[in-house]
C-alpha cells in the first residue's frame, strides 16, 4: 500500500477558515467493481481534517458505506451487463436515476457529483446536474477506445474532468477538448508487488478450518463473476470445466477455490457444487464469502469471467484464461460496436493476447481446460507473463485515492469561490 499525506488546497482551507459550511458530495457506483474504486477514494477525503463532517451520499456498496457514505439506494438495481438484461431491468433503472436527479437538484444539491464507472446511468445523471450547474467528476473512463466512440460527444457536455485509470485514455480526451487527469488504478496501489502464495494459502485454510497443509498441490481460482446473469450464463461451464481438470489430473492434488462475489450468489453457486460433488464425490471445491484478493493470491492458475477482476488477477501476477458468455443478441450488437480484437484488460492494457480469451461459443469445459492445462505444461511462458505483468503494475501504480480526492476537493474549492464571488 502506497502511503502519502493529503494537503488540503489553499483555497478550500481559506473557505473554511472563512466560515464556509462544510461541503457535499454526491457519488454513485453501479456495481462492485465501482464500490471497489471508489472506496480508497472517500478513505483520502476522510483524511483531510476540514472535511471530517463531509456528506457522502447517492449509490455505494459496503465499503464505500464502511468509509461513511450514506447509499440512498440499492446498488444492486444497477449491477446489470449486457443489452437484453439491462432491458429488463430498465424501467427499475430509470425511476431510480429520475428520483435521484430529483433529489439532488431540489432537497440534496451536492458541491459536486462525482460518478464511478457506470457510464450508461451516470452520464445521463451528469448531464442534468452539469446543466443544472453542479460540477461533475466522472471516475473510469467508458471504453470508448474499444467501442462506442461516439460517447465522447456526450461525455464532452456531461463531465467536467474525466480521471482517467488508465495512462493511454488522457491523449484522447485531450484530442476531444475535454479536462482529464490519470490518476492509476487503485488496485495497483493496493495490491503488493510480490504475491506470498504461502501466506494466502494458509489464511484460506484457516478461514475454511483446514489444516495448514490442506491446499498444497495445485491450486486454481475460480471467478465465475459478480452479477446474477454471469452465474447463471458461464458458472455452469467453469463447474464442468473443474470436474473435466479433476478428471484429467487425477494423479495430481488439485484444489478449486471460489470466491462469492455477493451472499446473494452463494446459493445458486452452492447448487451447481452439489451437482459436482453428486457426479465425484473427490472434487475439491471451496466456496469463500469475498476473499478474492486471497483467492488470487493463493493460486496457479486462474480461470475468470472478463471484468474488472481480469485485471486484479494480472495485478497479482497469475496466468489466466479469460471467459464470458452473454445472450445471443447482446453479443452481436457488442460485435457490431466493437474495435478492438480483445476484451480482457490484461490484453487491451498489454495491446495483444498475452492471456487466452474464450468467449461464447468458443467457453466450452474441452476449450477452457486445454487452454489452463497449457499455462501449468509451460512454466517458462508463465515466467515470461509474469514479467509482462510486473510492468504493467510499476505503470498504474499511484496514489489513486490521494489524486482522486484532491481532484474533489479543488472541484469543490472552485465552486464555493464562484458562490462566494457571486
Amino acid at each position: 500500500m502506497l502511503s502519502f499525506t493529503i494537503l488540503l488546497p489553499p483555497l478550500l482551507a481559506a473557505l473554511f477558515d472563512n466560515g464556509i459550511t462544510l461541503p457535499k458530495l454526491a457519488c454513485v457506483a453501479g456495481e462492485p467493481s465501482g464500490d471497489l474504486l471508489a472506496a480508497p477514494v472517500l478513505s483520502a477525503l476522510n483524511q483531510i481534517p476540514d472535511m471530517s463532517g463531509l456528506e457522502v451520499c447517492g449509490i455505494g456498496g459496503p465499503r464505500m458505506q464502511a468509509e461513511g457514505m450514506r447509499s440512498d439506494w440499492p446498488m444492486e438495481t444497477l449491477s446489470v451487463r449486457g443489452y437484453v438484461e439491462a432491458i429488463k431491468q430498465l424501467p427499475a433503472i430509470l425511476r431510480l436515476r429520475k428520483e435521484l436527479i430529483q433529489n439532488l437538484l431540489h432537497e440534496g444539491r451536492p458541491d459536486v457529483f462525482l460518478g464511478i464507472d457506470a457510464p450508461d446511468f451516470n452520464l445521463g445523471v451528469e448531464l442534468q446536474l452539469r446543466k443544472a450547474g453542479i460540477p461533475t467528476l466522472h471516475l473510469v473512463s467508458p471504453s470508448i477506445w474499444a467501442w462506442r466512440a461516439g460517447r465522447i460527444k456526450k461525455i464532452s457536455q456531461a463531465v467536467e474532468r474525466m480521471l482517467c485509470i488508465f495512462p493511454f485514455e488522457t491523449e484522447i480526451y485531450d484530442k476531444a477538448g475535454v479536462a482529464s487527469t490519470y490518476v492509476g488504478h487503485p488496485l495497483a496501489s493496493e495490491i503488493p508487488l510480490e504475491p506470498n502464495i504461502q501466506q494466502a494459502r494458509e489464511k484460506i485454510c484457516h478461514h475454511l478450518k483446514l489444516q495448514k497443509s490442506s491446499l498444497e498441490g495445485l491450486v486454481i481460482a475460480v471467478l465465475p463473476g459478480s452479477r446474477g446473469s454471469e452465474i447463471e450464463l458461464i458458472a455452469p461451464v467453469f463447474f464442468e470445466t473443474m470436474q473435466l481438470l479433476t478428471e484429467r489430473l487425477k494423479g495430481q492434488k488439485l484444489h478449486f477455490l471460489i470466491p462469492v462475489a455477493t451472499p446473494r450468489l452463494r446459493e445458486p453457486l452452492e447448487q451447481l457444487l452439489f451437482k459436482a460433488k453428486d457426479s465425484n464425490p473427490d472434487i475439491q471445491i471451496h466456496l469463500l464469502d469475498g476473499m478474492a484478493d486471497e483467492v488470487l493470491e493463493a493460486s496457479d492458475v486462474v480461470l475468470i469471467a472478463s471484468g474488472t477482476a481480469t485485471l486484479q488477477a494480472a495485478l497479482w501476477k497469475k496466468p489466466m484464461v479469460i471467459s464470458y458468455k452473454v445472450p445471443w443478441l447482446t453479443a452481436q450488437i457488442m460485435k457490431r460496436q466493437g474495435y478492438l480484437p480483445y476484451v480482457g484488460l490484461p490484453n487491451i492494457l498489454c495491446g495483444e493476447f498475452v492471456v487466452p480469451e474464450l468467449l461464447q461459443d468458443d467457453a466450452t469445459p474441452e476449450k477452457l481446460a486445454n487452454a489452463l492445462q497449457d499455462w501449468l505444461e509451460h512454466p517458462v511462458k508463465v515466467a515470461e507473463l509474469k514479467e509482462r505483468f510486473a510492468q504493467m503494475h510499476e505503470t498504474l501504480r499511484r496514489p489513486t485515492g490521494l489524486l482522486v480526492a484532491q481532484a474533489v476537493a479543488q472541484t469543490i474549492a472552485n465552486n464555493r469561490n464562484k458562490q462566494v464571488s457571486a
